[in-house]
């Protein structure tokens, strides 16, 4: 159980501290995420750039490592280590050690560890997403809203250790956000703001 536990945190953690936005930026040309608009390194800040082929690349490629950090350990250890696999990866995303643990939001990384865990409850918390977005044109609010309903759809879509899962991530991504809910509540958060993945 232990060695599961570890090989599970290790393994989530190391895909999920990836900073494939970074990287990608680097090797597109468009030089140094973190000296660009927000100094985010997320799909949103890389629109920054102009760069939209490479935003859409950073955003797959983030939502794909939260995908793979739960299929492996679903494949390897089973469906009930998967969301520790979930929280972990979104941690390395956050808090990856490669850059002194400052991170991205997590947005897209979540989106794809929820999808993998229940394909149903993934497609919804990405539905609620884009309605959002589109009313609002606020990423940092279709952030807040999917992931804060997450925990409400995963314990009516799949179980209450999933719906337990969502409220850490739903945790985290208010942490990630809480310059974003100031501005939110101040009335200064700009429209499609390049800040929330």
């Amino acid at each position: 159980m232990l060695n599961e536990f570890l090989g599970t945190l290790i393994v989530s953690y190391a895909l999920g501290s990836i900073p494939f936005g970074l990287i990608i930026a680097y090797l597109g040309g468009a030089g140094d995420l973190r000296k660009i608009g927000s100094g985010n390194i997320g799909a949103t800040n890389m629109l920054r750039t102009g760069r939209k082929p490479l935003a859409a690349l950073t955003l797959l490629l983030d939502c794909g490592k939260g995908a793979l950090a739960v299929y492996l350990t679903q494949y390897a250890y089973g469906a009930d280590f998967a969301p520790i696999a979930g929280l972990f990866a979104v941690l390395g995303h956050i808090f990856p050690v490669w850059l002194h643990f400052k991170g991205g939001k997590g947005v897209a990384t979540t989106f794809g560890v929820l999808f993998t865990i229940n394909p149903l409850l993934g497609a919804t918390i990405i539905a609620i997403w884009l309605i959002s977005f589109a009313f609002s044109h606020i990423s940092s609010i279709s952030a807040l809203l999917s992931v804060g309903y997450s925990s409400i759809a995963a314990y009516l879509l799949d179980s209450y250790v999933t719906a337990l899962l969502c409220l850490c991530l739903a945790g985290l991504l208010i942490f990630t956000h809480r310059a974003n809910i100031t501005r939110l509540l101040q009335g200064t958060e700009d429209s499609f703001n390049a800040t929330t993945t």
